[in-house]
């Protein structure tokens, strides 16, 4: 790593007119360095946060972790568990390809919403290899942040985006000071730093008639609830398998927020459906314009790309329209799925969406007035629910 840099000059801040822009240490140096590329203002709060996560990720886990971030929120995050067949295909990964664990989380994290993925800035945990730069040159992302990389990943990815890809390397010991500062309107704003700690404590307060939390629920809850601790508030994250599948982000209703997050679950699992899956796509057509026509086509607007004159751009022959009421039948089969909020379920139609999108465990502070509600609901679908005392605004 560069030693003893303790200022890095930006082009410019959030928007082309901010100028000057700049990051810099009040004490001691910065805790990154600059391998390859140039960062932009908004690439280093995605690079910090998505640090910040990855690392209590794994932390919780015990499991290589990454994620992909967008405008300071995480589009999908996950740990490092093997693919099954299905989701290799759903994520792009070609036949024959090795994937490591750390190549693992970053399929699954890109994987989870690639609609919202394109153009991210990615977070890993661990060093990054080879196996998990392969996949990161074949994707459109703005740079990445790891705590190092094996020569052979740092060449790949040096070379994308014409050699000015954003690689950033970080001191994996490093620590932030106990009080941090932002400005608005010129104004200092000063709180303590969010230390709080996700993990098994957060999981004891079971409320509801079902008791029974398995380790895979348990799992599910703390990886939810630790995206939840950096991404943009509300939020409401969805995750199956060590992974989210579905996060909404920066509502200003909470339901809103289920909403937004169950969609997007609910798009993850159409696309395993075997009616996405044999879909007949032409060969030339590029992944962005695969992922967005699966996204119309699995819609109600399906006709946007099924018209006459149309359907023959993406694809060899026409496909049948999925319908919403197949669409529903086969939404309906998923399981398994734990959902955490940053913030106390206000109303139980929170629990309902949630219950639609294949919800069985829900992890939430609590201290609504109508918690009696939510806990109803909960206990009328069987559903698992703690309530963990802890509000996770981050903003």
């Amino acid at each position: 790593m560069i030693a003893g840099m303790k200022e890095l000059q930006l082009k410019y801040g959030c928007n082309p007119n901010q100028k000057p822009a700049r990051v810099y240490m009040e004490n001691g140096d910065l805790p990154i360095s600059v391998l390859n590329g140039r960062p932009g203002y908004i690439n280093l709060l995605d690079a910090l946060n998505g640090w910040q996560l990855v690392r209590e990720l794994k932390a919780a886990a015990g499991l290589p972790a990454a994620t992909s971030f967008k405008h300071v929120s995480p589009a999908g995050a996950a740990v490092g568990r093997p693919l099954s067949d299905t989701l290799r295909k759903v994520y792009c990964i070609d036949d024959g390809v090795e994937l490591s664990p750390l190549a693992c989380a970053y399929a699954r994290a890109r994987g989870a919403d690639r609609m919202s993925s394109f153009g991210d800035f990615i977070a890993l945990s661990d060093t990054c290899d080879k196996a998990t730069a392969l996949l990161i040159k074949k994707e459109v992302s703005d740079g990445i942040i790891a705590p190092g990389y094996d020569d052979d990943a740092l060449e790949i990815l040096k070379a994308k985006k014409k050699g000015g890809y954003c690689v950033l390397q970080i001191d994996p010991s490093y620590e932030p000071e106990a009080l941090e500062r932002k400005q608005v309107f010129g104004i200092t704003f000063e709180q303590g730093h969010n230390f709080v700690r996700i993990d098994d404590a957060c999981l004891q307060n079971i409320v509801t008639q079902n008791k029974t939390l398995s380790p895979e629920d348990r799992d599910n809850l703390l990886i939810s609830l630790i995206i939840l601790k950096y991404t943009q508030s509300n939020s409401v994250c969805y995750v199956k398998d060590g992974q989210a599948i579905g996060i909404g982000a920066g509502q200003q209703s909470r339901i809103h927020c289920t909403r937004l997050a169950g969609d997007k679950a609910d798009k993850w699992w159409l696309r395993q459906s075997p009616q996405v899956l044999s879909l007949p796509f032409r060969d030339d057509i590029k992944r962005p314009d695969r992922d967005n026509t699966i996204d119309v086509y699995t819609s109600d607007d399906y006709d946007d790309v099924l018209a006459e004159g149309v359907w023959q751009q993406f694809f060899t022959r026409k496909p049948e329209v999925f319908t919403r009421e197949a669409r529903k039948e086969w939404i309906a089969k998923n399981s398994g799925v734990a959902v955490g909020s940053d913030a106390f379920f206000p109303f139980g139609d929170n629990i309902e969406r949630a219950h639609r999108s294949g919800v069985c465990a829900v992890a939430q502070p609590g201290g609504s007035i109508r918690d009696d509600n939510v806990i109803e609901v909960c206990n009328k679908y069987g559903m698992v629910m703690a309530f963990t005392g802890v509000r996770l605004f981050h903003h």
